[in-house]
């Protein structure tokens, strides 16, 4: 009989696209899916959208919006806004109703539930249905072994993190790395610190078992101390399966005139910069961006989005941006011809597949960091936001697939470091070297994935341990 998986990626699209991605490796393995999508607290277009894009693309999967829980009550006169973070786990905790209802009316049952990081309470769901329930975690291992040890490491602290910026913290399956590398929410102590901890880090180990987005050869040390338990001293760990990479195949309509633009540039001569769906600068850092790629004399696709206000939740949609106005006079006129400037949004994959492309200046989200390794592109690391400074100090220290952008933890990042690193990784005989290292792990990942590769196996054993957990 065939078995059935339900996934719940929670909210946003970086945590809907790799487990659309982790659908489609069900179904290889003749594994039905449905996915349980939560609408977001302000319903946008954009949501519509991609849920229609997304059934549309996958047509094996079967896609299920949940109801909306009821509106939770009005902040009072005067308060504070509440940290995004907590207003994502306020509403994913009250989707707890929604999505127990909607497992109990499947005509058949499902066989296990598979959850987005950030939707543990759900682990109160599957206990309550006796369903076996996975983590699915989107970003990579090195990520997972820090956080999971962070609990223990403030447990036996008499300050918070945050009195140690500077220090070097040394943790199982991690490098050495400076405490200021850690998310500003966790480095502070903050209600939202401690939520992301209490509400997803710690309540990891009670599930059946972990799937991460890595493969093994990119992230041996992480891997062995998670598989070790080493990073939750205090409690077993479950098992660990890494599975990617899982990454997005491209296709994407939309902007074929950029496409056609890199089909008449040389081989890997163009560098790509782009900083994700929820990445922007304000206009002295796009400014700085646009003076460096002009003096470097590099070919480039830069995507620019407009800047986002202080008063801005971070979720809302921004308009277009005005190019003529955000960037220095003449800038697009002088450089027509070897740079093009998109605004808000390019076709990520295909161009970083493009062979015209030859470098990513890259935010260090984890999809974006895996689509520049299996595309085979040096990644020059400006990290933004959330776990992006431990992705780079992965990426930088441990897997040597890229540099960092210097002044990215600063007010600015100057024209000159631009100019420099891009003419770096395009003209040096050490960027030539990186290049080369980075094509051994696109051949490794692509190993991986392939019958009989780390991953591929990985799997197949996830498989055949939900095959032996037994529903009473």
């Amino acid at each position: 009989m065939t078995k059935t998986v339900v996934l719940y990626p929670g909210l946003g699209a970086g945590h809907l696209t790799p487990m659309l991605q982790l659908a489609n490796l069900f179904l290889q393995h003749g594994v039905a899916v449905t996915v349980a999508l939560v609408e977001p607290p302000v319903k946008t277009p954009d949501f519509s959208a991609a849920v229609a894009r997304a059934a549309a693309f996958n047509p094996s999967i079967n896609f299920h919006v949940l109801p909306p829980p009821p509106p939770p009550p009005a902040a009072s006169a005067g308060s504070s806004p509440r940290h995004p973070a907590l207003q994502k786990f306020d509403h994913l905790g009250a989707m707890n109703a929604p999505l127990r209802d909607f497992l109990r009316s499947l005509p058949t049952a499902a066989d296990a539930l598979v959850i987005d990081m950030f939707c543990a309470d759900a682990l109160d769901v599957a206990a309550v249905l006796n369903l076996p329930v996975y983590f699915f975690y989107a970003s990579g291992a090195g990520d997972l072994a820090v956080f999971l040890n962070i609990p223990s490491v403030r447990a036996n602290m008499t300050m918070s993190l945050e009195e140690f910026r500077e220090s070097v913290l040394s943790l199982p399956g991690a490098p050495p790395f400076k405490a200021s590398d850690l998310p500003e929410e966790l480095l502070r102590d903050s209600e939202a610190g401690k939520a992301i901890l209490r509400r997803m880090f710690q309540r990891m180990p009670e599930s059946n078992g972990i799937l991460v987005n890595t493969f093994e050869s990119l992230e041996p040390r992480a891997a062995r101390a998670l598989r070790d338990g080493l990073c939750v001293p205090d409690r077993a760990t479950p098992p660990v399966y890494c599975v990617g990479p899982l990454v997005n195949g491209g296709g994407e309509k939309g902007h074929e005139e950029c496409l056609r633009w890199l089909d008449a540039q040389p081989d890997r001569s163009v560098v790509f910069l782009t900083f994700g769906s929820l990445g922007t600068f304000p206009k002295k850092q796009l400014e700085e961006i646009a003076v460096g790629l002009e003096r470097s004399g590099q070919k480039f696709v830069w995507v620019v989005r407009s800047p986002r206000g202080s008063d801005q939740n971070g979720n809302e949609p921004l308009p277009e941006p005005d190019l003529d106005a955000l960037l220095p006079d003449g800038f697009l006129e002088r450089t027509k011809g070897r740079g093009l400037v998109l605004k808000s949004w390019a076709p990520q994959v295909d161009v970083l597949r493009h062979s015209a492309t030859g470098a990513f200046v890259t935010h260090c989200g984890w999809n974006s960091t895996l689509e520049g390794i299996v595309a085979g592109l040096p990644l020059l690391c400006w990290p933004l936001y959330a776990e992006q400074r431990m992705n780079k100090v992965f990426i930088v220290e441990e897997m040597k697939l890229g540099v960092e952008m210097r002044g990215y933890d600063e007010e600015v990042v100057t024209a000159e470091e631009v100019e420099t690193k891009l003419r770096w990784v395009m003209e040096s005989e050490d960027g030539r070297a990186l290049r080369e290292h980075v094509l051994v792990a696109k051949d490794r990942a692509a190993e991986a994935i392939k019958e009989g590769g780390s991953s591929y196996a990985a799997f197949v054993e996830f498989l055949e341990d939900l095959e032996t957990v037994s529903r009473p």
